[in-house]
């Protein structure tokens, strides 16, 4: 079983809207898939149809009150499964704080998940912060995907989330951290701008770069509001199709 960050301390580049899509795709694929919504704001548990209830997010198994099975939950998508989000997952964080080793809770918690293998991929979806959740999920992952969108500031906001891997490698924290992936998101080959991020992300990280782009997208922006991801929501769009490629490479790196 891989662990998969997806993760970006800048917002609106696309994370959410990644993590649940290409969950949903492997799992189309035959691969058998849990989210994990670390976000307060639970925008991968609603994007997928299900209302944040109190004490059902990852929050209990962190404090030690529940194990994480307990919280694991089906959804639409068959070989599909997520862990919600919930609002008092802003409370972890604090509780999290006051232990001695803070950083690796959450990968404790989700061990009994590596051994009972139900699942082939746990991808999470990040909070766009670079605070104790998202320090949690990088200690915790075997691979970091890097969502970012076709902006001028693109670069300067990888940079900040590669040092702060570089940091937990160096620190003994999670030596073994990989980049798997930089995602470009919201790609319009009309502008010149795109274009221009694009040469750029390619030439400052040459092979980690996806080849998959995902494009910019009504269909993509439309499908959260109807609690679906774009392989329900518009199956045979261009949306859909680029997750079900990132899919593919996605594997292929792993592998």
């Amino acid at each position: 079983m891989k662990f998969i960050a997806v993760a970006n301390q800048k917002g609106g580049v696309g994370k959410t809207t990644t993590a649940v899509n290409l969950a949903a795709a492997l799992a189309e694929a035959g691969q058998p898939t849990l989210l994990l919504d670390l976000d307060p704001q639970a925008n991968a548990t609603s994007g997928l149809g299900l209302a944040p209830e109190a004490g059902g997010s990852i929050y209990r198994a962190m404090i030690g009150e529940r194990p994480v099975q307990q919280q694991i939950r089906p959804t639409a998508h068959e070989r599909l499964s997520i862990i919600p989000s919930e609002l008092d997952l802003v409370g972890c964080e604090i509780e999290i704080a006051s232990l001695d080793q803070p950083q690796h809770q959450l990968r404790q918690v989700l061990q009994p998940l590596h051994e009972q293998r139900t699942f082939d991929y746990l991808i999470m979806d990040c909070p766009p912060s670079l605070g104790i959740l998202m320090t949690n999920s990088l200690v915790a992952a075997d691979g970091l995907l890097i969502p970012v969108q076709s902006e001028f500031y693109a670069l300067e906001g990888i940079s900040k989330i590669l040092d702060l891997t570089q940091r937990l490698r160096e620190q003994g924290l999670n030596p073994g951290l990989q980049l798997v992936g930089v995602l470009l998101t919201m790609f319009d080959a009309r502008t010149r701008l795109s274009q221009q991020v694009m040469t750029e992300l390619q030439q400052h990280l040459p092979d980690q770069v996806f080849n998959t782009i995902i494009p910019r997208s009504i269909r993509l922006g439309e499908a959260p509001s109807f609690g679906q991801s774009i392989l329900q929501y518009d199956p045979h769009g261009v949306g859909a199709h680029s997750y079900r490629q990132l899919a593919a490479e996605f594997t292929a790196r792993l592998q």
